[in-house]
């Protein structure tokens, strides 16, 4: 009688966790789920060549920038110098010739798989009222840049910004023409030796020098190890991951990072906890293509998830000019993905009405080419904007707080649910 009482109870509690964590009973054994990553990994162990806009005939309407050496930074900015000088001294002024990055001067191109920027580009004369400040910041940005390739230091966006306030007024305004410095130049913006403050945090199963110290990622806590902003001094990366997790949120990366998910299914967890910073997107560069490893991201389930995605795969328009130093090919959705929702049985309580503004920028992703090109991504972005329903990673809480890297990602892997 006892042995019956206690059988029912054992199916109870079975039913009780498989209603609570749905989906539990369909996982199949770890090893099988390594098998699988193996798999993605072999597929993946050939990088090719980045192609470059002379690859696809279109280096003569297009521009882009190159990872110049200080020496060589320094010399276009004093070759740069000699032209403004000779121009005043022979009564004309002076005046840049900066690239427009409006976005009508974008253009994204499906062989390269990103966006790039074409070559319309418009004058700043100091001898023009309305144009007579931006040309000013302008020479001091180029002026601060060669004290900094002297000396050779870095320094950061903000530091920049107080050597000069009451002229930049502001450091969006400082930030925007430091960029059209790197065009102007023809050089990436780390080669100008300016960086942003860190944002981006790393975990797992990585080794690497950071400025000549080894750092090992599986010793670095559940907080991670901060990114380094001068990524030119990063070297000698080595690791055994099979993949790499790229995570939207501070929140989940920390939740996977506590539950140690990287040596239960070998891997390097990576966020930039939001917006992707310049920092993060070139280190996930570097880790993809020196260690030939599939990047598998995990957004929020709304327009700005994917933007956030698009930008690590494809570029952003503000910095379309280095979108082939900052992107990062091949990056498979893995969630969460609108499709999702249901499939997972998210409670109604856990999803949110998209806004207006959601609904627009649903609608306005589904106008951009680089969503065209995958229709499994038209697919998902077309029901969000259907169901005018969206959530975020954190929903899957509801189920128990390690969900996540206990059944969800686990179930993703083992059946290959990326796109």
């Amino acid at each position: 009688m006892a042995d019956k009482k206690k059988r029912r109870r054992a199916a109870h509690d079975s039913d009780s966790d498989s209603e609570s964590r749905p989906f539990q009973s369909k996982l199949k054994p770890d090893s099988v789920i390594l098998q699988t990553l193996k798999a993605l990994k072999s597929s993946c162990s050939t990088t090719s060549k980045t192609l470059s806009l002379s690859d696809v005939g279109l280096s003569s309407t297009c521009r882009e920038v190159a990872d110049l050496p200080i020496d060589e930074v320094q010399s276009e900015i004093e070759s740069l110098a000699f032209t403004i000088a000779k121009s005043i001294l022979s009564g004309e002024g002076f005046s840049f010739s900066v690239p427009s990055r409006s976005a009508a001067n974008q253009l994204y191109v499906s062989e390269l798989d990103r966006i790039v920027l074409k070559d319309k580009s418009s004058a700043r004369n100091f001898g023009n009222v309305s144009t007579v400040r931006k040309a000013t910041i302008t020479l001091r940005i180029l002026q601060l840049v060669h004290q900094l390739c002297t000396s050779n230091i870095h320094v950061t966006k903000r530091d920049l910004f107080y050597t000069d306030v009451k002229l930049f007024q502001d450091q969006t305004q400082s930030d925007a023409v430091l960029d059209d410095v790197s065009c102007i130049v023809g050089c990436t913006r780390s080669s100008l030796n300016v960086v942003a403050a860190e944002k981006g945090v790393v975990v797992g199963r990585l080794i690497f020098s950071d400025n000549g110290d080894m750092i090992d990622c599986t010793k670095m806590g559940m907080g991670g190890k901060a990114i380094p902003p001068n990524i030119d001094r990063v070297g000698d990366m080595q690791s055994d991951a099979l993949y790499i997790l790229l995570v939207e949120k501070d929140a989940a990366f920390m939740r996977l990072s506590e539950d140690r998910f990287y040596n239960r299914f070998p891997c390097i967890i990576v966020t930039a906890k939001g917006q992707p910073d310049v920092a993060t997107r070139l280190f996930l560069r570097k880790m993809k293509m020196e260690l030939n490893l599939p990047v598998l991201a995990l957004v929020d389930s709304d327009p700005y998830g994917l933007k956030i995605l698009s930008v690590y795969g494809c570029g952003s328009k503000n910095m379309s000019y280095d979108s082939a130093n900052l992107t990062t090919p091949d990056i498979k959705w893995l969630g969460i993905r609108p499709s999702d929702l249901d499939k997972y049985k998210i409670p109604e309580q856990c999803r949110l009405p998209m806004t207006e503004q959601d609904i627009k920028t649903g609608k306005d992703l589904l106008e951009e080419d680089f969503v065209k090109k995958n229709p499994a991504w038209v697919e998902e972005l077309n029901l969000m904007v259907k169901t005018k329903q969206k959530a975020e990673i954190q929903a899957l809480s509801s189920f128990g707080f390690q969900y996540l890297s206990e059944v969800y990602l686990p179930l993703k892997l083992q059946e290959q649910d990326w796109l």
